[in-house]
Parts: structure tokens; C-alpha cells; sequence
């Protein structure tokens, strides 16, 4: 289990390779091993995420074979906080920004079915002035679904705060003010 480390719920691993073809041919040679969450691959890596033990030895043992080394130092989740005395409230607005339902706001948490970003999660905190805490996201997504991610989000009671930038960016604005932008590759 060298190769392995636990973060949040899963075992997670990075195998260090030179080449795409390398990433590729790893990944389609684990691509069975039961337990198997997710592989991520790149020009010079192979991420590899695991529920149980026994698939991370095998998906070790096939490395080796391959000549990878693994870096477990490399492996990272990223979890985003935000304190609030109202979950209830924004959850739903941070689920339909981040993933176009509102109903992916699951007990504290905005839980992404693709997987593409990383987990939103609210503390619980007494109630207080606004603000105590600020923050923002920048949520780059295709132009085509801009619309939909808006509509969403103020369906979940968000407000659009500025369409000055749009279409290369949205400003918007859960119910306590928190903001994101929606960005886009267009009007740059």
C-alpha cells in the first residue's frame, strides 16, 4: 500500500509516466479491476482512485510490471468550505451553478454525478453579520450551457449581480451574497 493514500473516502494513487500512450496503455490495462472509481490520465501521469485495498495491490502490481513508479506525495483532493448558518438556503444555488441541478445538493454537501469538480461542502455556523465571509468561484464552462446554469441558479434563489462582462463572464449570487462566475472562452 505504499503507493496509496487515503483521502476523504477513497484510496487514491499517482503513477508517474512519460509518455501519453504510456498514461493510455496503463489505464486500459486496469481498466477491469473491480473497486475501480476513476482514472484520470495526462502526458506524464495516471490518477488513480480505488474503494478497496485489493484492486489498489493489483493496480500496483500492474504498474510495476509496467515500470511506473508511483508518487504518492502528488496525490491531492481538493474540498471547498463555505460557513453558513443556513445551509438549506444555499445548497441548492451552489448545486445548480456547479452542476445544473439543484437536487445534487445532497445532506451538506454539492455532490457532482460527473465527478468534474471538486466537493462543496457547508459548515455550519451560528448566525452573523454579512459578511464574514467572502469568496467566489470562477466556473469556466461551455458557452452553450451558460443560459441553463443561470436559469438554474436563480430557480435555486440566486440573482444575477452583472451581465457587464457576458458572455466571457456571468456574475451571480447565492441568497446570502456569496458569488461566482460563470466564464466562458467567448468575448476574450
Amino acid at each position: 500500500m505504499n503507493d496509496w493514500r487515503k483521502l476523504q473516502q477513497y484510496l487514491h494513487a499517482r503513477f508517474l509516466t512519460s509518455s501519453f500512450a504510456q498514461s493510455a496503455g496503463f489505464a486500459t490495462a486496469i481498466g477491469d479491476q473491480p473497486g475501480l472509481k476513476e482514472v484520470r490520465l495526462a502526458e506524464t501521469f495516471v490518477d488513480v482512485k480505488v474503494e478497496l485495498p485489493e484492486p489498489a495491490d493489483a493496480i500496483s502490481r500492474v504498474a510495476a510490471e509496467q515500470g511506473l513508479r508511483a508518487d504518492p506525495t502528488q496525490v491531492t483532493q481538493l474540498e471547498i468550505g463555505l460557513d453558513t448558518a443556513d445551509r438549506a438556503e444555499i445548497g441548492p444555488f451552489w448545486a445548480a451553478v456547479l452542476t445544473g441541478d439543484a437536487g445534487n445538493f445532497k445532506d451538506n454537501d454539492v455532490v457532482d454525478p460527473t465527478g468534474r469538480f471538486d466537493n462543496v461542502w457547508f459548515q455550519q455556523t451560528e448566525p452573523h453579520e454579512t459578511p464574514r465571509q467572502r469568496f467566489h468561484f470562477d466556473l469556466w464552462v461551455p458557452p452553450e450551457v451558460v443560459a441553463d446554469r443561470i436559469k438554474a441558479a436563480v430557480a435555486a434563489g440566486g440573482t444575477v449581480v452583472s451581465t457587464d462582462e457576458a458572455p466571457a463572464f456571468t456574475v451571480l449570487a447565492d441568497p446570502q451574497g456569496n458569488k461566482v462566475c460563470l466564464c466562458t472562452s467567448e468575448g476574450r
